[in-house]
């Protein structure tokens, strides 16, 4: 069914910056009509620099039911937060920011447990793995720490900011002190290899990491959700790796979302039998 959107509506804004990429309009908002929840998920284009002023306007809208934060804000978020997770303490970033009773800004992060629990979903197990991760942004910082909370064995970092992955090492160490962790962009001999830069967003973006040496037992992940076989996700197939489409994490990830927003929350299979994405 189709649900206008009234004065009664209360809008989640969706923060990012370019719009055109967002997927989750096309996953909750066929849910909420479904389910006659009169709310809206809001595409709002933000650009960095205006980010800081203005999330807290953002907030004094008196139907607001919270935020999804997406990039480039997930790490920005957290500075202008009131009370935060210990995920978002950990990977220092946050996707999903609600206002309390006390009009405090309160924020978690859910990208990680949306990725490991599509991976676990498909077989993989965390559990005793060697995990790669490239990218350590909000969303590589969060499925690395997910990643180490599930129960990962050993972590190798890589950012094109050598200071961000050195940054993410020393806080998996400090929370996970029985966790390896390396830096390194090389994913030859892996259980999991996961890309969690934008590259793949742009026609004619390199790969953000070289899949010679992997073999076939290699389970390759994607964030990118512009398109739902990326080049680096084609090459993965090519070597006989299973994989995990960027969106996979979003369908993973909104039951969670939707009980942060203290919203009716439902199964990702009944998401994805709603949805209408497209590319």
């Amino acid at each position: 069914m189709t649900r206008l959107i009234s004065g009664h509506t209360r809008l989640i804004a969706h923060l990012g910056v370019p719009t055109e990429s967002f997927k989750a309009p096309m996953i909750y908002n066929p849910y909420f009509a479904d389910r006659d929840i009169d709310v809206c998920v809001m595409p709002m284009g933000c650009r960095a620099e205006d980010f800081a002023e203005f999330l807290p306007l953002v907030f004094r809208l008196t139907n607001i039911a919270g935020a999804l934060i997406t990039m480039p804000h997930k790490v920005t978020v957290v500075d202008l937060l009131d009370e935060t997770s210990t995920t978002v303490k950990v990977c220092g970033a946050c996707n999903a920011v609600k206002r309390d009773a006390d009009g405090r800004l309160v924020g978690d992060m859910f990208d990680g447990e949306g990725f490991v629990r599509g991976v676990e979903r498909k077989g993989r197990s965390f559990a005793g793995a060697s995990v790669i991760v490239v990218g350590s942004g909000g969303v590589g910082s969060a499925i690395a720490a997910s990643a180490a909370k599930a129960g990962a064995a050993r972590l190798a970092l890589a950012d094109t900011r050598p200071a961000s992955a050195e940054r993410l090492a020393a806080s998996l160490k400090t929370h996970y002190p029985g966790l390896t962790v390396e830096i390194s962009n090389d994913p030859a001999g892996f259980d999991i290899a996961v890309n969690a830069t934008p590259l793949g967003m742009n026609a004619g973006d390199p790969l953000p990491m070289d899949l010679s040496g992997v073999t076939a037992s290699t389970f390759v992940g994607e964030v990118v959700m512009k398109a739902e076989e990326t080049p680096f996700l084609a090459a993965a197939r090519a070597k006989g790796c299973a994989t995990q489409i960027g969106t996979d994490m979003l369908f993973e990830q909104i039951p969670a979302y939707l009980e942060f927003f203290d919203l009716p929350t439902t199964t990702p299979d009944e998401l994805r039998r709603l949805a209408t994405i497209k590319y």
